[in-house]
């Protein structure tokens, strides 16, 4: 792994350094591509900001890439495990990735691209590639409540451990996984937790394991809910909430809005790809390649399903990279060089 600017122009430089661009470089690569990754945090990002005892849904074969195969203990592996196993595949691929970048622009065009990015110091870099691979996932951008003291410290969208919040009074928002992991875990650690969903019951897809146990929890008193419910203010010492019963005020110290998270669109969009408005936003690209509208310019990942965050995850997402190689081999990138 490198931190410099690159000297010479790359085939195919991928935005995103998850496990599906991990998997767009090593195909391309192994094509007899050369590859570069940039990210604007760590490796896998996003699987290092979940909480750190998640447990994944799917089996490790299902998160494996690069033909490495992921072997774990346990039928269902956790956060760490899998953090480790995407460590050792870029060690593996000897993957040029270039952490705590953040793409600011893009000029130039198919063939000639002309990457810039700052370092984590604010430092400008300049990168060149003839194609890109954009796979920024979605997980960096919460969707927030848009309410009076959102803005507060107190207030957080990701949730990552329970030990600080033991003996405090704590409001989770939201009513699929991630609301449903914060809440329980943060009562078996001690905290006084309160849950607010806008629906009238935990979501249908929260993990079938998980399921029972919240609601259990909520039936025997131990987790207050409030369902058919929103908050309306949180200010530093309580929160208001609307319920089915009139206006609730509670006190409070922390509040975990974990309320979903969406795409860049407005980087996709600055990048000239078009949003589908009639299809959940979905960019255009072409489903056998994964070329955008915008000539050289690929698409990975989640945002190839724009709102629909819910349809591609890391089982499906990893196969991408084959047909992002398959058309750099058939289009002969880089043979006039």
């Amino acid at each position: 792994m490198s931190d410099g600017a690159a000297s010479e122009k790359v085939d195919l430089m991928v935005v995103g350094a998850g496990p599906t661009g991990l998997a767009c470089a090593i195909e391309a690569q192994r094509a007899g591509f050369s590859t570069m990754l940039v990210d604007k945090g760590c490796l896998c990002n996003s699987l290092f900001h979940y909480p750190a005892h998640m447990t994944f849904f799917t089996t490790p074969e299902l998160l494996e890439i690069g033909d490495m195969p992921f072997s774990s203990p346990n039928q269902k592996p956790n956060r760490n495990e899998a953090l480790e196993y995407y460590r050792k595949v870029a060690e593996h691929y000897r993957l040029d990735v270039r952490q705590y970048q953040t793409v600011e622009r893009v000029e130039g065009s198919d063939g000639d691209f002309t990457v810039h990015t700052t370092d984590y110091f604010g430092r400008a870099l300049t990168h060149h590639a003839r194609k890109l691979a954009v796979s920024t996932g979605y997980y960096d951008l919460p969707n927030y409540l848009d309410i009076p003291g959102e803005e507060l410290h107190k207030v957080r969208h990701y949730y990552h451990e329970p030990h600080p919040f033991y003996g405090l009074d704590v409001l989770v928002i939201g009513g699929k996984n991630s609301a449903a992991i914060a809440a329980l875990d943060l009562w078996r650690h001690g905290a006084r937790v309160t849950l607010v969903h806008r629906g009238a019951e935990m979501h249908r897809h929260v993990k079938y394991w998980i399921l029972p146990d919240i609601n259990n929890r909520v039936k025997n008193g131990e987790i207050k809910a409030y369902f058919s419910s929103t908050v309306v203010n949180i200010s530093e010492d309580d929160v208001r909430l609307e319920t089915l019963e009139g206006a609730v005020t509670l006190p409070n110290h922390f509040v975990f809005a974990l309320t979903g998270y969406h795409p860049d669109f407005d980087f996709i969009e600055r990048l000239g790809v078009s949003l589908d408005e009639t299809n959940d936003r979905c960019p255009r690209c072409d489903p056998a390649t994964l070329e955008s509208n915008v000539p050289g310019i690929y698409l990975a990942g989640v945002i190839v399903a724009g709102e629909r965050t819910n349809e591609i995850f890391i089982e499906n997402g990893r196969f991408h990279g084959k047909l992002i190689a398959e058309d750099l081999r058939a289009k002969r990138v880089g043979a006039s060089e």
